[in-house]
């Protein structure tokens, strides 16, 4: 039992037997909570189908990671105050009384770190957010307008004779924009594969851009709650060949459909 009359946080504290327990701990939690966290959540992503999909995973990587020594700092505490001795009565015991809210300098290091973290989000978090919307000014991209009611998607393709399809098709290593939009209530349009997510709201078109990498097919759905059949709101994507895409295209019946400047013009 420490002496009552000291202050628990005086002298060579970092030896005290709790201490380095606590310390242990806290290396093989924040060990444990890295890898399992960063790893589980990223291979039930699947396999990735885009830059801007590698570029998410990679920053959850991070992301975890530098979160990691925290969480694992909390759950050493949790443990050791949930595994140690048991006190029973009206008021603690004197061992107890030490308060590390008291302490000006852990509080300033905690801060200190906590801001330090969020700065580094932040950064990391723009920087990947830039690289991803280049895509939107790329001269060589194609644009897809994509409309969202309930409960399907069709996907209208600017420049053709007038191509819409409830299956997105797409060239692979091509950039590509949505124009995203909505007849109804409010939806998301989530290529999974491909890290897109971006709400389709009423009235309004918003974009996003993506250039698939990987020839195959993925999934699209819905990320917003949107009535009784939103969990069948979904389909696929079809990323093939740039030949194997212009042949589908030709094959497509002509719906009449207007070019993306006169529909958003006309919206």
């Amino acid at each position: 039992m420490p002496d009552t009359n000291t202050p628990y946080f005086t002298g060579q504290w970092w030896k005290r037997k709790d201490v380095k327990r606590h310390a242990v701990l806290w290396v093989i939690l924040t060990a444990l909570i890295g890898y399992f966290g960063s790893e589980i959540q990223t291979r039930a992503m699947g396999t990735p189908a885009s830059e801007a999909m590698e570029n998410v995973i990679h920053l959850i990587r991070i992301f975890t990671w530098a979160a990691a020594p925290v969480a694992g700092f909390v759950a050493a505490i949790a443990i050791g105050a949930l595994m140690g001795k048991r006190h029973h009565g009206d008021f603690p015991p004197p061992e107890a009384e030490h308060n590390i809210s008291n302490s000006p300098r852990t509080n300033a290091v905690w801060i200190v770190i906590s801001a330090l973290l969020c700065l580094f989000a932040l950064v990391a978090g723009l920087i990947a957010l830039q690289k991803d919307n280049a895509s939107l000014l790329d001269a060589k991209a194609i644009h897809v307008n994509v409309v969202g009611q309930q409960w399907a998607w069709n996907y209208d393709y600017p420049g053709t004779a007038g191509v819409r399809s409830n299956v997105l098709h797409l060239p692979v290593d091509r950039p590509v924009v949505f124009h995203v939009t909505s007849k109804d209530v409010k939806h998301s349009f989530w290529v999974v594969q491909m890290g897109i997510k971006i709400d389709a709201n009423p009235g309004v078109f918003t974009e996003s851009a993506v250039t698939p990498n990987k020839i195959g097919t993925f999934d699209i759905r819905c990320a917003e709650l949107c009535g009784l059949l939103h969990a069948y709101m979904q389909n696929k994507v079809i990323v093939e060949s740039q030949s194997d895409y212009e042949t589908w295209l030709a094959s497509q019946p002509d719906t009449g459909k207007t070019t993306w400047t006169e529909e958003k013009a006309a919206a």
